[in-house]
């Protein structure tokens, strides 16, 4: 079992359905999912449940264990309980749910491929009424999926293929509209997100995601790792290279934490 599903199997399955559509800078992803989201979803917000509060570690840190635990089993999740998340169609932000739930141990755990909009393109219902939750069972422990810290990464970028998931303008330190420094980690490869996916917001297939991905040195037996602002677009790197069948790492804090330390290095262009 892959980590997408596509619209129509997910209509056919009984699984613990959890709504992540979420934008940096708003509107919050609570007022769409009022408008209209998968019959039995719960809405799942990415900063409050995915992502403990901005500080050293970065704008999108982990959460603890014990918050993210309280924060699943909240929203109805249970550890022997299918999970799959979807936002609103390039699945960024339910990335960051998929893989967040991975590293904290839940053992099944997929993406709707091409979120809301694949949906209601396969003509299924959409809903505003809110669902009864029942309180889960799920036991967060991490360690599930690899992570990286600020020198690991540094070294990957030399002993392997570290992959810088924003656009090209942010990596070459043009422009920086988030961070308050501009650039990238020394070594860092460019390879946005935004060519994971098809303009209809689904992945490409697993071959051509390979070749992207073996393009830019990232190849089988090679250490990959990959990050990007704050953790967030990174993991739908991660995504993509897993349905690459390529095993990478994550920069959790990535670039909102490497230039919290003013003696690491950044490189322009």
């Amino acid at each position: 079992m892959g980590p997408l599903i596509a619209a129509e199997s997910l209509a056919d399955e009984r699984v613990t359905l959890l709504d992540v559509r979420w934008r940096l800078g708003g509107p919050p992803g609570i007022e769409s999912y009022r408008e209209g989201h998968i019959p039995g979803a719960v809405f799942c917000d990415l900063d409050r449940d995915l992502a403990a509060p901005p500080g050293p570690g970065g704008r999108h840190p982990l959460p603890s264990a014990e918050d993210f635990q309280a924060a699943m089993r909240r929203l109805g999740v249970s550890g022997s309980r299918p999970v799959v998340v979807y936002d609103e169609a390039e699945s960024l932000s339910a990335a960051r749910a998929w893989w967040t739930l991975r590293y904290f141990g839940h053992p099944s755990v997929r993406v709707l491929n091409g979120g809301l909009r694949a949906w209601i393109r396969a003509g299924l219902p959409i809903t505003k009424d809110m669902p009864d939750v029942p309180v889960g069972d799920f036991t967060a422990t991490p360690g599930g999926m690899p992570t990286l810290d600020a020198d690991q990464a540094a070294d990957l970028a030399i002993t392997g293929v570290l992959l810088d998931a924003r656009a090209p303008e942010r990596y070459r330190g043009e422009t920086e509209p988030i961070d308050p420094v501009a650039g990238h980690i020394p070594g860092a490869v460019n390879a946005p997100t935004t060519q994971n996916i098809e303009p209809a917001g689904l992945f490409h297939t697993p071959d051509f995601l390979r070749e992207r991905f073996n393009t830019l040195g990232a190849t089988p037996g090679i250490p990959i790792g990959t990050y990007c602002g704050s953790g967030v677009t990174a993991a739908h790197q991660l995504l993509a290279l897993e349905v690459a069948n390529l095993p990478a790492a994550l920069y959790v804090g990535s670039w909102s934490h490497w230039i919290t330390d003013p003696t690491r290095p950044i490189a322009t262009g």
